[in-house]
């Protein structure tokens, strides 16, 4: 029979190199970066960590990440490590199922060979992740990608089987209160660059006024931008109470079987949801709804499109990406990268054009307006009477 570990209890001075800060526990990346804050050490158990999280962690600056977990299993080449240590944010990965059972706010302290100590205690030890390693255990991933594909494919088979009214002749699709036919609709995620896609996006949303639909925690990024949804789809496992309070219309996405997590959640704050059940991601339900709706145009915002970003959601759902996408291709518009594609700024011949249509402007105002002209007027005559002066003395 296999014994217990047992903890450690040591009287060793702590190094000047330990790092030490107060820790954040949570299986749920997306919930604990709510909480995290600057120079904290983040507790997680992600496996393959993903880019949207490890953005999330970046953005929160914590001393140190320690995942129970691999960061990179090998399952394919996930980017996430590679991002925290781009931020020089210190990543200490495989601590084990041990320190999961830290409690919240207890004080860590982590040395140079990766054990974890609360006190005297010695609760975990992992390995810190260096540039190098995680260059290589990413690289010796991407082998993998081809076997990942052929998984991706009989998902993907099997998902159209078990969706295939939904997807193709859109039963069970409910219709919301909100008009969206022969609108355009903003569908906002939480993925890669989403920030930044919104900023850019500010001109366009002015203009067209688009039915906007915000996917679980994508609310809340369209609310710090200052833009009220109109709809909000998802499991509510990553959105704030704020958000579902804006008065939007809400959508549950339950899952096939009618089981609805967070419905109990949207209730308890006095709102009639809609519950949607189906299988696949709520972005992709949310674009299903506006298409069905007769919108005349759907643009994604953090919308998941590379085989690495579907894999780094890690669900058997997956494939409803590629499906929904297959179906609504003919009005969907990906803004993706389109911070880097197009960024707002006013050229020199802009401007040039501009200052010379409002001398264009004063000048013809003045020689219209009759006080303005006799104003002229009067300064030509002193003008030439001075000259007439100046000239006489000669």
């Amino acid at each position: 029979m296999r014994l217990p570990r047992l903890r450690r209890r040591t009287t060793i001075v702590p190094s000047n190199t330990d790092l030490v800060g107060t820790i954040r526990v949570d299986k749920r990346t997306k919930r604990l970066v709510t909480r995290l804050r600057q120079g904290e050490i983040a507790v997680i158990d992600h496996e393959d960590l993903d880019r949207v999280a490890a953005e999330s962690l970046v953005a929160a600056r914590p001393a140190a990440v320690v995942n129970a977990a691999a960061s990179v299993s090998g399952r394919y080449p996930n980017l996430g490590p590679t991002i925290l240590a781009e931020a020089d944010i210190r990543l200490l990965d495989l601590a084990g199922p041990e320190v999961m059972k830290l409690r919240e706010g207890d004080v860590l302290r982590i040395d140079d060979a990766g054990n974890c100590w609360r006190g005297a205690d010695h609760v975990a030890e992992g390995e810190w992740l260096t540039t190098e390693t995680i260059r290589k255990r990413t690289e010796a991933a991407k082998d993998n990608l081809a076997e990942a594909l052929e998984d991706f494919t009989v998902n993907t088979l099997t998902f159209i089987r078990q969706e295939r009214d939904l997807l193709l002749e859109g039963q069970s699709i409910p219709t919301l209160k909100t008009p969206m036919r022969d609108r355009h609709v903003l569908v906002v995620a939480r993925g890669h660059d989403y920030r930044k896609d919104l900023d850019t996006l500010r001109g366009y949303i002015r203009e067209y006024r688009p039915v906007v639909i915000g996917v679980d925690g994508g609310a809340d990024a369209l609310l710090e931008q200052g833009v009220k949804p109109h709809v909000i789809v998802g499991d509510m496992d990553s959105i704030s109470s704020e958000a579902l309070v804006c008065g939007a219309e809400v959508v549950v996405h339950a899952y096939a079987d009618g089981r609805a997590p967070g419905l109990e959640r949207v209730q308890a704050l006095g709102i009639d949801p809609i519950v949607f059940p189906a299988g696949g991601l709520s972005q992709d339900m949310a674009m299903l709804l506006a298409y069905e709706a007769g919108c005349d145009l759907i643009v994604a915002v953090g919308a998941h499109a590379s085989l690495v970003e579907l894999l780094d959601k890690g669900r058997k759902g997956m494939a409803s990406t590629f499906l929904v996408r297959l179906k609504v291709g003919n009005k969907l518009v990906d803004a993706r990268g389109v911070n880097r594609l197009y960024r707002q700024s006013v050229r020199r011949g802009d401007l040039v054009v501009l200052v010379f249509a409002a001398l264009l402007a004063m000048g013809v105002f003045s020689i219209v307006s009759e006080p303005l002209r006799l104003f002229w007027e009067d300064l030509f005559y002193l003008a030439k009477d001075v000259i007439y002066r100046i000239t006489s003395l000669f």
